[in-house]
This record gives structure tokens, C-alpha cells and sequence, in this order.
């Protein structure tokens, strides 16, 4: 990269994590949409929601930016507005949802309609870098795995979004590792794209962590969640890198695994998985005693060390990059098995 392009690419940053803090500061003065402190609640309270506003307008002005002035970085027209529209759909529906606090089940409608736009503009997985799955799928195996992917990762972002800074900080980690590592492999897209949603969050951070004076709200959680699943396809079948699609994953993963395993326990346990609960492993771990900044540092620290992970896999050939997975998995099972030991003694279980 030239110096002349990387003071481009920084001023560029610059403006819109300037955009997105001037509207995460308005959305926090007006005050329209509070959250209110219950029994599941980590805040005690009334906080201003909705504050994921300013990080969809701010990407959504460099989508915008990128369309008209970036010819060089763009993908396929019907790639560009399917990832643009279902965003824009997803994020509209969640900043509904915040304002009128629907049900689940009309939230997963919700959901389910985007990945149905998505997969209409043929962002669908068709090939994976996984032992055994190094060839071409079949046409209805791909939109399965597509469904299931960008919908658990939808809802796993939502659900880890509960202490001030952990979906934020998460976010603005995963953006940089995913830029980074699909600029060097040759991106322009995936990586123009990052530096939106890491300006964007990091604006909204300025006002969220360490005191959460503004919360991000399902508009945000959701909307995350949702780009990050899209983006991991787009830019691994449709950007000129071609990158993994298994860096997401990676960059991901304590949510993942946080997500998942909650969500068995709490079946295996009987209880009622689609009800509001504080019983993730974040939460328990805050419940224990540790402060909110304590937990999401830690969760933020987690995120650098799967970033290095996820940098160092793509330089690893072939279905051998699954196996990079394997000490991450072996931390983040000691690690629930810890934190449910302890909460259990507590009797917070």
C-alpha cells in the first residue's frame, strides 16, 4: 500500500468514525427509546438504546461512498445490493423490534426473511475449505448451510450483546482481523467493508465502554451479527481474495461456542431455551463477581488471540486449517467448565 493510499484509506476511517460518534451522541441526547433495568437486566439504570443506529448510517454511507466512487473494490452488482438490501432490511425490522418490543417468534420471522433476500441475490455457500467438503456442494446442501450459518450467527451476536463493550469491542476486533487478512490476500470489498463497520462501532463505542451511557439495542446486535455471516461468504466466493470461510468462525468463536453451549445446557436442563435468561457464560462470569469491564476485556483479548489464529490459518494449505480450531475449543470448554463449577457453588445455576 502507497503512502498516498493509506493516508486516503485513514482519512476515509476518520470520517466516519466521526460520523458515526456525532450520531451516537444525538441518539443518546434525544433519548427516544430507553431501556428499562428487569431481573435479567446487567444495568441498573434507564439507558438509551438503539445507540447500534449510528454503526448501520455509518455503514450504509460507506456502502453508499464505495458504490459511487469505488470501482476498483466492488463485486458483482446483484452480490453488492443483495448484501446492501438485506442489511438495510434486517437493521429496519431490528430498530422496529427496539421500539415496540415484539416477540421472539416475530424477530425470527424477521430473520429468516433476510437470509430468504440474501439467498435470492445467490449468496449461497457452494464450497468450503473443510475436510471432505473441499469440492463444489450440492445446490440444496449449499442453501441449508447458508440458512443455519447466517442465521445462528444472527442470533449468537444478539444474545452476547448484554454488557457494556463486549458486542462493540468484539465487533471493531473482528472487522480489523477480517480486514487485515482479506487485504492481504488480496481483497478490496470485504476489506473496504471492514473499515466501515470497525469506523462505524468504534464511534458507537465512545459512548458504550467502559460506562454505558448508550446501549446498541437489537438494531446494532442484530444487524452485526448478520453482516458479519454475509460478509464471511461474500468474501470468500465472491471477492477477489477468496478468503477461508472459515475466518469468521474463528474470529468468532467465543460467541459461538458461548451461544451453543448455553443454549445445551439449558436444554439438557429442561428449561425453556427460547425465554430470556442471564445464564451465558459472560453473564455468569459478571454474576460471579467480575466487573463489566473485566469481562469484556476478557472477551476482547479472546478475539485478538482467534484473530492471530485466523491470520496465521490462511497461511496454512488445504483441510489442515481446521485444525487450528482445536486448542481454541479445548480453552473455551475449560472455561465454561470453570465458570459453571463456580456458579453452581454460588447457586446462581
Amino acid at each position: 500500500m502507497s503512502y498516498i493510499y493509506f493516508i486516503r484509506h485513514l482519512a476515509f476511517g476518520l470520517f466516519l468514525f466521526i460520523f458515526s460518534t456525532g450520531i451516537a451522541w444525538a441518539i443518546m441526547q434525544r433519548k427516544n427509546i430507553m431501556d428499562t433495568p428487569n431481573q435479567r437486566s446487567s444495568h441498573t439504570m434507564p439507558t438509551a438504546t438503539s445507540g447500534g443506529l449510528a454503526i448501520v448510517l455509518t455503514f450504509f454511507l460507506g456502502m453508499g461512498i464505495l458504490y459511487f466512487i469505488g470501482d476498483e473494490t466492488m463485486i458483482k452488482s446483484r452480490f453488492f445490493f443483495g448484501f446492501t438490501f438485506s442489511s438495510l432490511l434486517i437493521a429496519g425490522m431490528s430498530l422496529y423490534d427496539d421500539y415496540r418490543d415484539k416477540p421472539f417468534l416475530i424477530r425470527l420471522l424477521t430473520q429468516i426473511l433476510g437470509i430468504i433476500v440474501v439467498m435470492s441475490f445467490g449468496i449461497v455457500i457452494n464450497r468450503i475449505d473443510f475436510p471432505g467438503f473441499d469440492t463444489p456442494f450440492m445446490t440444496m446442501a449449499g442453501y441449508f448451510l447458508t440458512f443455519f450459518w447466517i442465521l445462528g450467527l444472527t442470533n449468537a451476536y444478539n444474545f452476547m450483546d448484554g454488557l457494556n463493550g463486549i458486542a462493540g469491542g468484539t465487533a471493531v476486533i473482528a472487522a480489523l482481523f477480517l480486514g487485515i487478512i482479506s487485504y492481504d490476500q488480496g481483497s478490496n470489498f470485504t476489506y473496504m467493508v471492514c473499515y466501515a463497520l470497525l469506523a462505524g462501532t468504534a464511534g458507537f463505542l465512545v459512548f458504550n465502554f467502559p460506562r454505558g451511557k448508550l446501549f446498541m439495542g437489537d438494531v446494532g446486535s442484530t444487524f452485526l451479527g448478520f453482516s458479519f455471516a454475509t460478509l464471511a461468504i461474500i468474501s470468500s466466493l465472491y471477492d477477489n481474495a477468496h478468503t477461508s470461510l472459515l475466518v469468521v468462525p474463528l474470529l468468532l468463536f467465543h460467541f459461538i461456542f458461548d451461544t451453543f453451549f448455553t443454549f445445551v445446557r439449558r436444554y439438557v436442563s429442561h428449561e425453556n431455551v427460547f425465554h430470556a435468561h442471564r445464564s451465558h457464560l459472560y453473564q455468569l462470569l459478571n454474576r460471579l463477581g467480575y466487573s463489566h469491564t473485566f469481562v469484556t476485556l476478557f472477551y476482547c483479548t479472546l478475539g485478538v488471540v482467534q484473530g492471530l489464529g485466523a491470520y496465521w490459518m490462511v497461511h496454512i494449505s488445504g483441510s489442515a486449517r481446521i485444525l487450528i480450531f482445536i486448542p481454541y475449543l479445548i480453552f473455551n470448554c475449560l472455561y465454561a467448565a470453570w465458570v459453571i463449577l463456580h456458579a453452581k457453588k454460588k447457586k446462581l445455576l
